[in-house]
């Protein structure tokens, strides 16, 4: 389990978390690419794998949550795995985005002001050049009911508040069929 850093440690650079081993010790989770870039800062020196890595694709993720909280939190955990993050506070500002921008997945929460999210996965897949944009929700609302609702709308994947950090790198990786961490 991948524990994010306090406030006290994620403006570290170099770190992307902590984990417990089962001994109880805390262990630093180290971010290669983010140490990566600070090595050529320091030397001012490109390597042929430094060279490779930036030409890498990176993959864009929307997060759709009302809570500023939620959004934060969930674009940190990305980016420190190495993904372009969007956000939208609701189903009208994101879909505002959409109009402009098609990332590579999108991460909604159900209960939001102005369009919910099941209203705003209706539109997506009735809308020809976005239909094809893989959905997770990700809400409080654990029950038979909504997730059935979910996926009849054509909802990739449904995860319930709170969620692992690793379940949810892992899940996006699956739907965009990329590692993360490569």
């Amino acid at each position: 389990v991948v524990k994010s850093l306090g406030a006290q440690l994620s403006s570290i650079s170099g770190l992307s978390g902590a984990t417990i081993l089962g001994d109880g010790s805390v262990v630093l989770i180290l971010d290669i690419p983010s140490l990566w870039r600070r090595l050529k800062a320091s030397t001012g020196e490109e390597t042929e794998a430094e060279i490779f890595y930036e030409e890498e694709y990176v993959p864009t993720v929307m997060v759709v949550d009302d809570s500023i909280t939620v959004r934060k939190v969930t674009s940190r955990l990305l980016e420190r795995n190495n993904f372009n993050v969007l956000t939208a506070k609701d189903g009208v500002d994101a879909a505002s985005q959409l109009q402009d921008t098609h990332p590579d997945i999108i991460l909604l929460d159900i209960e939001m002001p102005r369009m919910d999210g099941f209203e705003l996965a209706s539109i997506i897949r009735a809308e020809p050049e976005l239909k094809d944009i893989p959905i997770i929700m990700i809400t409080s609302r654990s029950g038979d009911k909504h997730r059935e609702r979910a996926m009849s709308l054509g909802v990739n994947d449904y995860m319930s508040k709170p969620f692992g950090e690793a379940k949810l790198i892992s899940r996006i990786g699956a739907l965009i069929d990329i590692d993360p961490k490569d």
